[in-house]
């Protein structure tokens, strides 16, 4: 079994196409937890037509690491794919991509390739296309890893769970962990999603701040 945890807020228009393509896998045995952040919206009644465990986290208690703590912590597999609702799978083998990378049992996390959409920004296309690049690679000390297509290992999130408090790229903070503890991370571009808004969000200079300010303080804890 393979779980699937993807994190929700007014996403109508993606998803129902998120999760056609997440029931289309390969892999069939699937646990798939929503994670929704009260819509307001078409969501849940989408959400509705599939086969899914719904957790709702009010506006109050959601933090990005929380609603993954919530959602992971009623995952039944030990291996949880992690996305959000407007990311879609590009290929029924995008499981399969991620799972592929814990061939070595130091490897604590996978993530994949995300790629744009026909009406994706410039900038997003131009930041997807350079930042996700085709060949695979291990990461020991480099903590990049992104959340909205990636696949973790259960039983070491139980060690070293999500940081709740900190206002985004609590990804890269777990990944900066794990590595701590003598655990990679790899990257496997085969296991490919389509991300409309991209990893920078065009040019919102709030999000940037906000995300800077917080890597900043990874990497200051790095050293």
């Amino acid at each position: 079994m393979i779980s699937v945890v993807i994190r929700t807020k007014n996403e109508e228009r993606w998803i129902g196409r998120c999760l056609s393509a997440v029931f289309a896998q390969s892999y069939k045995n699937l646990d798939v937890v929503i994670v929704d952040n009260e819509s307001s919206d078409r969501t849940l009644d989408i959400v509705s037509d599939f086969d899914c465990t719904l957790i709702t986290i009010s506006d109050k208690d959601f933090t990005f690491g929380r609603s993954l703590n919530w959602g992971i912590y009623a995952a039944k597999s030990d291996f949880v794919a992690i996305t959000s609702g407007h990311c879609i799978p590009s290929d029924d083998q995008w499981l399969v991509g991620l799972l592929s990378g814990f061939g070595d049992p130091k490897i604590a996390g996978t993530y994949g390739r995300q790629e744009p959409l026909p009406d994706t920004s410039s900038y997003d296309k131009r930041d997807l296309w350079t930042t996700f690049g085709t060949e695979p690679k291990v990461q020991a000390q480099d903590f990049f890893f992104h959340n909205a297509n990636s696949m973790i290992k259960k039983e070491i999130w139980s060690q070293i769970p999500f940081d709740e408090e900190i206002s985004g790229v609590e990804d890269r903070d777990w990944a900066r962990k794990v590595q701590a503890k003598g655990y990679k991370v790899a990257y496997e571009p085969s296991a490919s999603v389509f991300h409309w808004h991209g990893i920078h969000h065009g040019r919102n200079e709030e999000r940037s701040a906000r995300v800077a300010k917080v890597i900043e303080w990874i990497g200051n804890r790095s050293t």
